[in-house]
């Protein structure tokens, strides 16, 4: 007898998949909202450092163009052939460096004036030395214009570090002012030499301006420099500073030494005063760059490295939320998967399963019936080589031996009549004991 097995399902519950989606949204928008504002934060920051690079690389070619333009002013006030090739050198520098950074630093209308001013400068030193002065200081004031127009456009002006500050506007706004105010120094002392009768009250009232224009800017840069050393966390930027800035100090202070005598400076020793100042500061310009774009460049590092701890937070924090939501999900499923018989290692049965019967017992374990109803002594047949055993022959039917022909013997059809004289020898084998019932006979 069978009887439908009653299988255990669980209806989705449909409420609690909602639920779980809800929390699942509610704890990642608030990741999402704080992962935004972080990125876009870092993002404002990584752009700002990025642009104040591109500031420095103008800078860096913008220091050439000074000390060529320097250079060839000094050599047309004394009358002299201007240092062309070096001077065009140096344009052409900062003419490749605007091409590409100049639309991002706005300062593509300022370098193309500029660019003109220095392609009209003569040849040839002017026949009058202040013609030559008047020309080249204009040109001279336009450069630091643009030096001007690249700090603000480039944020360096604004930088928040306090070293990288400081090292912006000392190389930026104090050194092209002084190195700029010392050639014109050297320039005054040579018109003073040439005139002829000349106001010396005039002449000590230009020196003076002119070395005051020198020590201001060389001060400034100095307290500068020493307030970068004094609040950074490079290891390198006292050391490579603090020597070349000694340097720069004696060669300014031996320029102005030399002014002071406002009778009759010699324009000579001027000349050669200048050129050592004006080395002086190129290479602590130099330097004062490479440990600038080194600041700004562990900068930019350690806001990348921040953007991409942000991104693995974000992703790690989405993968723990949607491993907690399916979780429940997958633990019912494999509730649900654990009661079907395939699952359980029950056979199938189509959905029905056998009653065992408390009469009749366990299922037979004996040989089948057609084996017990072997006679005694039979010979047990293989099975052929082909397949599986023959069926037992069935004997034709054989009359009733009391002359009824219509009547079908009792006797199996392997079973003959008893013989006679052998009444009471029963010719039937022994039929084994019923299934589960060993004590019937």
């Amino acid at each position: 007898m069978t009887v439908p097995a009653q299988r255990s399902r669980r209806e989705p519950n449909r409420t609690g998949t909602a639920l779980r989606v809800l929390l699942a949204v509610a704890l990642l928008l608030p990741a999402g909202v704080l992962f935004s504002s972080a990125w876009r934060s870092n993002d404002d920051r990584l752009t700002v450092a990025e642009r104040e690079r591109h500031g420095v690389e103008y800078l860096r070619s913008l220091g050439q163009v000074t000390l060529a333009l320097v250079d060839a002013q000094s050599g047309a006030v004394a009358g002299r052939a201007a240092a062309a090739a070096a001077l065009r050198t140096a344009v052409e520098e900062t003419s490749a460096v605007d091409v590409r950074y100049g639309a991002e630093l706005r300062t593509s209308e300022r370098w193309a004036g500029l660019h003109a001013k220095i392609e009209a400068l003569p040849d040839r030193p002017p026949a009058n030395p202040q013609d030559a002065w008047t020309v080249y200081t204009e040109t001279t004031d336009l450069l630091l214009a643009l030096y001007a127009k690249v700090r603000e456009s480039s944020g360096l002006i604004r930088d928040p570090e306090s070293d990288s500050y400081h090292l912006q506007d000392a190389v930026a706004e104090e050194l092209p002012e002084a190195l700029v105010a010392a050639g014109r120094l050297a320039d005054r002392s040579v018109l003073a030499a040439g005139r002829s009768g000349g106001n010396p009250l005039r002449t000590a009232g230009e020196l003076a301006l002119a070395r005051s224009a020198v020590l201001a800017p060389a001060a400034d840069l100095v307290e500068n420099l020493r307030a970068a050393v004094e609040n950074t966390a490079s290891r390198t930027l006292g050391g490579n500073l603090l020597s070349r800035l000694d340097g720069y100090q004696r060669a300014v202070e031996d320029l102005a030494t030399l002014t002071r005598d406002s009778a009759a400076p010699n324009p000579i020793q001027v000349g050669a005063a200048r050129a050592s100042a004006q080395l002086a500061g190129s290479g602590l310009a130099t330097i004062i760059l490479t440990e600038l774009d080194i600041l700004l460049r562990d900068r930019v590092d350690g806001l990348t490295g921040e953007q991409r701890i942000a991104a693995g937070a974000l992703v790690l924090a989405v993968l723990l939320v949607l491993a907690l939501a399916a979780l429940p999900v997958l633990a019912a499923r494999s509730a649900r998967g654990g009661g079907t018989p395939a699952e359980a290692g029950e056979p199938a049965t189509g959905g029905l399963r056998p009653v065992a019967d408390a009469e009749s017992g366990p299922p037979p374990t004996g040989p089948p019936l057609a084996e017990s109803a072997r006679p005694v002594g039979a010979a047990v047949a293989g099975p052929p080589a082909g397949g599986l055993p023959p069926l037992p022959e069935r004997r034709p039917r054989r009359p009733d031996p009391s002359g009824e022909p219509g009547r079908r013997s009792p006797l199996a059809d392997w079973q003959d009549p008893v013989p006679a004289g052998q009444a009471g020898q029963s010719t039937v084998p022994e039929r084994p004991a019923p299934w589960g019932r060993p004590d019937a006979r």
